[in-house]
């Protein structure tokens, strides 16, 4: 499994670069969670000043043992550290995987940002590890989240009722969308288009 993706994999486009997340990129992580203070929104994984190196420690360990592979996110034009965005649920020998724990600093959020990066992983993900299915989920109460998947062309498998006990004890609901292997041209042609409105 560990073998699945490539070790040093990079992803670029004309406005974004996803790289192998390290410990270096720290403090370029928080500062662009400040920007909207977004681990102040209680439906979504973004670190915070007290929890930032365990946050990179465990993605860091989950990736070593072949379970996901973090991305930082840089702007390619100013070459500044964005956000985060992973592959995670790594399931070779089914040719499954889920897209997520991804977060954009405010200022980036709604720009085009999100529709490069994910055609970036969803192009690798078809293209190069020949999936059959790429699964995105989100908390039932992220309605940015929910729409901005949707807009990809995803479709809601379903909601997975109390899925999840949070941390203050109380249940998450979590909704499931897809894109299939059949899907993805489609899929690619929209956001291309997509892309080239932005740009």
């Amino acid at each position: 499994m560990e073998n699945w993706i490539e070790e040093k994999l990079v992803l670029i486009s004309d406005t974004v670069k996803l790289i192998p997340l390290e410990k270096t990129h720290r403090d370029g992580l928080l500062k662009a969670a400040s920007d909207g203070k977004l681990w102040e929104l209680w439906y979504t994984s973004v670190p915070s000043a007290t929890n930032i190196d365990a946050y990179i420690e465990t993605a860091l360990n989950q990736k070593a043992q072949g379970l996901e592979y973090p991305f930082t996110v840089f702007d390619v034009n100013t070459d500044t550290i964005i956000g985060c965005t992973r592959f995670y649920t790594l399931q070779p020998e089914h040719r499954r995987l889920e897209i997520g724990y991804t977060w954009y600093a405010q200022s980036y959020q709604r720009t085009g940002i999100n529709t490069h990066c994910k055609y970036l992983l969803l192009q690798y993900a078809f293209e190069q590890l020949n999936c059959i299915a790429v699964q995105i989920v989100t908390n039932w109460f992220n309605l940015k989240s929910r729409e901005a998947i949707a807009r990809l062309g995803a479709k809601q498998d379903g909601i997975l009722r109390n899925h999840r006990i949070n941390d203050d004890g109380s249940f998450r609901d979590t909704v499931v969308f897809s894109i299939t292997e059949t899907e993805w041209m489609s899929v690619k042609k929209t956001l291309n288009y997509k892309m080239a409105y932005y740009s």
